[in-house]
């Protein structure tokens, strides 16, 4: 009916709308008929093909709309007249339109409609349906919260008003860790939520849902559901709070609410099987997969398996393997096998031995030194944890700005000889100058302020000169200094220094000129030495003066020659701020005394040891020991600054510098032949700043001896509180201690400032 009807409006329309085009092109076409000069000539570029206006009749031209309407339609066409007035209709029957042959819709009688009988043995199975849904509702949500578990629910707090919730009986090795996990990184922790409305709480616990989820899929529990529940919502909250809040003018109070995460982990999924490229085929298999320490069986862990590949590639490294490609791990998982497979493609290639280093940069640090930096010789075994050394000792350096090492293949290997790999390092200059500058202040040594500058390369490679000095209320010094790093061999250093010094102690004043050379192998802040040793050789030019002498008395001369050498150990596991670990260290050094004619000589001997035990959270204990002996002369016959003290910062605090030992008839310190101090102290993190800030109570006691054996007799104590500030390149201390059983004249308070910790 509607077909018909279109198509009828387009027949009645066409008579009108040819009319229409007649009529507006007929004068055109005339006047085009009357300028074409010929049947075959070519049309202008204003002129109607002569073909085209040979087809209009001359009556569409002579009357238009007259010839569009001489039409069999319009002739035929009933008169508008005799139609019905629809707008008139009031429910009668429409009369019947002239030509209009089929019935209208409302004389149809519709047939019965018969309802269907359900089939028994499905509404059986609908019934069934219901009732188990209802039942896996009940103990598993699905698709959303449709819980909650019961009260014998496994809970996990983790956070205010955040509970994660596991069915009963669940097992879940990685329970502690997943709360760890979830609390680090859940938006509801991290955001808060003592501000939040509904919709940002729910839109954050959404976002924790996929948190979940995606934590527990990286565990291996591919099937895990979690859904998410706000438990003690009440339908006038505005805002979510964790605890009672006084509620704010036209803002009510809302009630506290807990979001509970309903977790049903599932089965974790084991490793079915495990490819791993070239290592099937490798002569090093079973080196290699004890290395990687990954089997079939094991829990689809990623974490797991990418330290797996970490493992894999270290150890390819470290046997020769120097250009294996190992990819990333791929997890093809089965939900119907409820395992997974791991793919860790492979290429091991073959194995290397070192050869040859070559530098980018030979005038400012040449193979050869690199070389001697270097723990590997050429022929050896390709290892990349020596690799990985050899840039932590080249950075150590301090003139190099980056380093870039890359195996170079030189010689390929073949079925019965490693190939060889040239190493080329491509280095880039770091900053040449440095320029320094430190302050303290102690009791006894008074405020001091010292600087230095150096150039770390001036005589390349790694010869350094500096220059430094010290301007304080009780010392001034300046000194020049030259340094060879990494001479003769990796970490050992050459370093020849002289000094003028000017001292004022409660001892002494002392003025000095001093040079020394000394051959060393110590600590640095990139590498902690487990061993170290010093050897060198001092003379010592100093007039001297006790500070109890009488009034205009002359300063004694004093010509010294020495030679000092240390030997230490170091077990920590921290150079400036231990935790753990055993440290100790013997010094031994002869001299030989010229006072003005009269020659002595004698040997000083000491032994520094300290322990580091951590006994809780945040806590550790430290403990030192120092015991040190001249022997080979008498009191009288040792410079007064080559003398044996107690007391101070680095000693026993409480006390002022020197100020523990034998004394004068006006209590003025003179320095003893033996030492013995003993130190404890309990180093507290408080948690605040950031964690930075500890607190560290104390206790001291030791003394300086008139006789070659040390000993506790007339031991001072000393007590106190101090404060470490944690940075990156050490703490800040802070000591404040009082003496326990005070001499005459000694102050009640002592004040240390300084850097690192004071054992």
């Amino acid at each position: 009916m509607r077909s018909a009807r279109t198509t009828d409006r387009f027949a009645r329309g066409a008579p009108c709308f040819a009319a229409l085009i007649v009529a507006l092109s007929g004068p055109a076409l005339a006047q085009s008929q009357a300028e074409t000069p010929g049947a075959h000539a070519p049309p202008k570029a204003h002129e109607t093909d002569a073909a085209l206006s040979a087809l209009i009749p001359d009556a569409a031209v002579a009357d238009p709309q007259g010839w569009a309407l001489d039409t069999d339609a319009a002739h035929h066409a009933p008169d508008p007249a005799t139609l019905p007035d629809v707008s008139a209709l009031d429910g009668t029957p429409m009369p019947a339109i002239p030509g209009l042959t089929i019935a209208w819709p409302d004389s149809f009688d519709a047939p019965p409609i018969d309802l269907l009988t359900p089939d028994p043995d499905i509404d059986a199975a609908a019934t069934v349906a219901r009732d188990a849904g209802a039942v896996l509702d009940a103990a598993m949500p699905r698709g959303g919260w449709r819980g909650p578990l019961g009260a014998d629910a496994l809970v996990r707090h983790a956070g205010p008003g955040i509970d994660l919730v596991f069915p009963p009986g669940t097992v879940l090795p990685e329970m502690d860790d997943l709360a760890d996990r979830f609390e680090g990184l859940s938006s509801l922790h991290t955001l808060g939520r003592t501000t939040d409305n509904l919709a940002q709480m729910t839109r954050r616990a959404r976002d924790d849902v996929d948190l979940l989820l995606q934590i527990l899929r990286m565990y291996g529990y591919y099937d895990a559901e979690v859904s998410e529940n706000l438990v003690g919502l009440s339908s006038d909250a505005v805002i979510i709070q964790t605890a009672p809040a006084k509620p704010r003018k036209g803002r009510p109070a809302a009630a506290a609410i807990t979001v509970r995460f309903e977790i049903v982990p599932g089965a974790r999924y084991p490793l079915a099987a495990i490819a791993l490229g070239d290592v099937a085929q490798s002569p090093d298999k079973t080196l290699l997969l004890t290395a990687l320490k990954l089997k079939t069986g094991d829990p689809a862990n990623t974490e797991t398996i990418q330290a797996a590949r970490d493992r894999l590639i270290d150890e390819l490294g470290h046997i020769g393997y120097a250009f294996n490609k190992v990819g990333d791990p791929a997890l093809s998982v089965d939900h119907a096998a409820l395992n997974a497979d791991l793919d860790i493609p492979a290429i091991i290639g073959g194995k290397y031995v070192f050869g040859h280093v070559t530098s980018s940069l030979p005038q400012f640090l040449n193979a050869r030194h690199l070389q001697r930096i270097a723990r590997f010789r050429a022929g050896r075994i390709y290892d990349r944890r020596l690799v990985d050394d050899f840039r932590q000792g080249i950075l150590q350096t301090g003139i190099v700005g980056g380093v870039k090492i890359v195996p170079r293949e030189t010689v390929a290997p073949t079925p019965t000889a490693p190939g060889v790999a040239d190493i080329d390092v491509a280095l880039t200059k770091g900053p040449q100058h440095s320029v320094t500058l430190q302050g303290g202040q102690s009791s006894g040594q008074g405020f001091y302020i010292e600087g230095s500058w150096e150039d770390r390369n001036k005589f390349p490679p790694e010869g350094m000169v500096g220059a430094r000095g010290i301007l304080g209320t009780r010392e001034q010094l300046a000194g020049l200094t030259f340094r060879k790093s990494n001479f003769l061999a990796r970490d050992q250093s050459f370093t020849a220094d002289v000094y003028a010094q000017a001292q004022t102690t409660d001892a002494y004043n002392a003025h000095t000129l001093s040079a020394t050379i000394t051959l060393a192998k110590t600590s640095t802040l990139i590498f902690q030495k487990r061993w170290a040793y010093s050897f060198g050789f001092e003379v010592i030019a100093t007039q001297e003066l006790l500070a109890g002498s009488p009034p205009n008395s002359p300063f004694t001369t004093y010509f010294i020659a020495a030679l000092p050498m240390k030997f230490g150990f170091d077990g920590s596991n921290n150079l400036l701020d231990p935790e753990r670990g055993v440290r100790a260290a013997i010094t031994v050094q002869p001299a030989i005394s010229i006072q003005d004619g009269p020659k002595s000589s004698y040997v000083m001997t000491q032994f520094d040891g300290s322990t580091y035990q951590s006994v809780g959270h945040g806590v550790v204990l430290a403990e030192r020991v120092r015991f040190a002996s001249i022997n080979g002369t008498s009191l009288v016959n040792i410079a007064p600054s080559q003398r044996l003290y107690a007391g101070g910062g680095a000693s026993i605090r409480g006390y002022g510098y020197q100020d523990v030992g034998p004394k004068d008839a006006s209590h003025n310190p003179v320095g003893g032949l033996s030492v013995a101090e003993f130190s404890l102290e309990a180093r507290v993190k408080t948690g605040l700043m950031g964690g930075a800030l500890s607190v560290v109570p104390f206790l001291d006691s030791g003394t300086a001896g008139a006789t070659p054996t040390p000993t506790m007799r007339g031991a001072k104590f000393g007590a106190g509180l101090g404060v470490r500030y944690k940075t990156t390149f050490g703490p800040i201390r802070v000591d404040v201690g009082t003496p326990l059983n005070p001499s005459p004249g000694d102050s009640r308070i002592g004040v240390y400032i300084g850097l690192g910790q004071a054992f």
